[in-house]
């Protein structure tokens, strides 16, 4: 969606198939700097970092041999970053520079949200905005009229996907992230809500 509006301004990046992990590191947060060892001076920024969340998948081109051509192949660990924030690293005619980076904490301004997608029986959830391991591991769903946690299956990357009727009724959700920390959203979603609302919790990672 609109990464902007969504909180993550221009510190973003597609990560290659390598990095990404099927979706599990959408979220993390990385700490880049441009690699002054092996990057032309030219076009390198020394010195200077900049942190970005990792919000989307750089597909790879088998067409394109990974080293030539197409940075996002296995088993090329790539950042394809929003220009603001490769700009703070790199010259921007450099197009693609060797980089130091390292995963860290997400610093996140309010709690978890959540966006409800889909149609009448399947149900999309996109969980953003989350801090410190930036990305989830597992999610359940449990309705007002049950007392029972059901999983809800990764759809796709920050996606979670349930095939129950729970159109209109109170939800409430239960995260676990990706370091083993378990969060609670205890009616987080009003009954009556609808399609492509979203909702802001309290709580946070």
């Amino acid at each position: 969606g609109n990464l902007y509006s969504a909180g993550y301004g221009t510190r973003t990046a597609a990560l290659s198939q390598v990095l990404f992990n099927d979706g599990a590191a959408c979220g993390q947060c990385y700490k880049i700097a441009c690699d002054r060892k092996l990057a032309d001076p030219m076009f390198c920024k020394p010195g200077v970092t900049v942190t970005i969340t990792a919000t989307n998948l750089c597909p790879p081109n088998y067409a394109l041999p990974s080293d030539n051509g197409d940075w996002c192949n296995p088993p090329m660990p790539h950042f394809d970053m929003a220009q603001p924030a490769w700009e703070k690293i790199g010259v921007y005619k450099g197009g693609i520079i060797p980089v130091m980076y390292q995963r860290v904490p997400c610093v996140k301004k309010g709690g978890v949200r959540f966006k409800i997608a889909g149609h009448h029986y399947f149900k999309l959830v996109n969980v953003f905005n989350v801090a410190a391991d930036g990305s989830i591991k597992s999610m359940d769903v449990k309705s007002s009229d049950s007392d029972t946690w059901a999983p809800m299956a990764r759809n796709w990357g920050a996606n979670r996907q349930s095939l129950a009727n729970l159109t209109g009724k109170m939800l409430s959700f239960r995260l676990t992230s990706t370091d083993g920390r378990t969060l609670v959203f205890n009616n987080i979603v009003p009954a009556g809500w609808t399609f492509g609302q979203t909702f802001a919790s309290k709580l946070q990672f």
